[in-house]
């Protein structure tokens, strides 16, 4: 996966993490959010569990729960005396035992570098400075545990981006880079997802991705990509629907509706990767590795 060619298949990513790991009655609130399945060993097996559902869908990626594993979130949920890397190794080492179990030895571990305050507030994204200090501590971190592939993902603003992607090639990794993107095609931020993709680019990031996003927005953001920037791009979008107060995780697309959507925008707008955010179950991701291994009908 060290390069991308227009025309094949996209590589394929998992699903929505922390909405199965709901769906599966682990708690997901605040000071711990996902970090909580990594505390016992009864919910480790559960988080191994939902992984390797993963890659038997056909998942080629898979993303190591470490998306709250960065210094302030750690540190908030009163870890410091206990040693704050202990959670991201732990993070990680569940994922490389979900690849082994499952038998998938060409299976990728990359891991979730989330902004270091809020992924939807970008108005408390701090000063570059302990930007660099802190995504730099994660990107050791993570390098230390294995990882090679480190998704810097659900960025807001194109500076914080930046600067995670930079401190993530500066230790050695690779880096994709994901943004989450308003209704009308542009960072949280009001940045332009353009320029935005263009400053992560030439910081060192493989791949441009959309993430998070609502499905609309997704395609208006696919296409601005394809139109103005010629480098690899995908996208996973956010299939969670809370319209009416709904209670927990439902999809705005059943598996089948996720398959053909995305699967069209692989071929619309050359994606290089693809794969679902937050509501995207396995059987998502089983639906669109279906669809994107079926057979071309041929035209007489």
């Amino acid at each position: 996966m060290s390069a991308f060619t227009t025309g094949g298949a996209p590589v394929v990513l998992d699903g929505g993490l922390a909405t199965e790991l709901q769906r599966a009655g682990l708690p997901y609130q605040p000071p711990w959010w996902g970090t909580a399945a990594l505390l016992a060993d009864s919910r480790r097996r559960v988080l191994r569990d939902v992984h390797e559902r993963f890659l038997t869908a056909g998942a080629q990626v898979l993303t190591a729960n470490t998306l709250r594993c960065n210094l302030r979130a750690l540190r908030r949920a009163g870890l410091e005396d206990a040693g704050l890397g202990w959670m991201v190794h732990a993070a990680v080492g569940v994922a490389l035992a979900a690849r082994n179990t499952a038998g998938a030895p060409g299976t990728r571990i990359a891991a979730s570098m989330a902004p270091v305050e809020d992924c939807y507030r970008p108005d408390l994204v701090p000063a570059d400075g302990e930007l660099r200090e802190e995504h730099r501590w994660l990107a050791v971190e993570l390098v230390r545990a294995g990882v090679e592939l480190v998704l810097v993902e659900t960025m807001n603003t194109a500076r914080e981006a930046r600067i995670a992607v930079e401190q993530v090639r500066e230790v050695g990794a690779r880096a994709w880079a994901a943004f989450v993107c308003d209704d009308q095609g542009r960072l949280l931020s009001g940045d332009s997802l353009v320029d935005a993709a263009r400053a992560v680019r030439a910081a060192g990031a493989e791949v441009v991705l959309v993430n998070c996003t609502a499905p609309e927005a997704t395609e208006r953001c696919l296409r601005a990509l394809r139109d103005a920037d010629d480098g690899p791009i995908g996208a996973y979008p956010n299939l969670e629907d809370r319209r009416d107060g709904a209670p927990g995780p439902r999809p705005l697309l059943d598996p089948a509706e996720f398959g053909d959507l995305v699967a069209g925008w692989a071929v619309e707008y050359r994606l290089a990767v693809a794969g679902g955010c937050c509501g995207a179950s396995p059987a998502h991701i089983a639906a669109l590795t279906a669809r994107l291994n079926a057979p071309v009908a041929a035209v007489d």
